[in-house]
């Protein structure tokens, strides 16, 4: 139990704000956050280790994010909404037919802005993982995925004209 105290205290800032940059909400980032850790508790033994632990509990943490979004919308149609506008790229993952869409708009991208949307989107990795791949700062990282996304929304738009 100790043990999973100090993971608690190391990883919990790490969780809370992936879970914050998914739900651009304080309170349900913090909810999140907390339901993660229970379930993390809970299944402690089964983490095999074939990753690094803030990865596990990041897909734990993404995987809850989506159930509560699912069960929001059951509830409350505008929640979603409220929450991300309808054209954003995040919101467009949630829907498979509009992923494939991101995926064609992205297959046509020049690189480095295929390769970094694809690893912070899909890879789920950090800007300093991006950063330390591509042998460059982590602002380089955060701008170009920033471009890669204004591509993809401008060449999105384009397509439904």
């Amino acid at each position: 139990m100790a043990e999973f105290e100090g993971i608690y205290f190391k990883y919990f800032r790490d969780v809370y704000s992936f879970v914050l940059s998914l739900s651009h909400n304080e309170k349900v980032a913090e909810e999140i956050t907390q339901e993660t850790f229970f379930k993390a508790l809970k299944s402690i033994d089964n983490f095999n280790g074939n990753c690094k632990i803030n990865v596990w509990l990041c897909q734990i943490a993404k995987n809850t994010y989506f159930t509560h979004l699912n069960k929001q919308k059951r509830y409350d149609t505008d929640y979603v909404e409220e929450k991300a506008s309808e054209n954003s790229i995040e919101t467009m993952i949630l829907n498979k037919e509009e992923t494939f869409r991101i995926h064609k708009v992205l297959h046509c991208l020049d690189e480095p802005y295929k390769e970094v949307f694809t690893l912070r989107v899909f890879g789920e990795l950090s800007y300093k993982q991006i950063s330390q791949l591509f042998e460059k700062t982590e602002s380089w990282a955060r701008v170009t995925f920033h471009r890669a996304k204004q591509k993809i929304q401008s060449k999105l738009k384009e397509e439904c004209k």
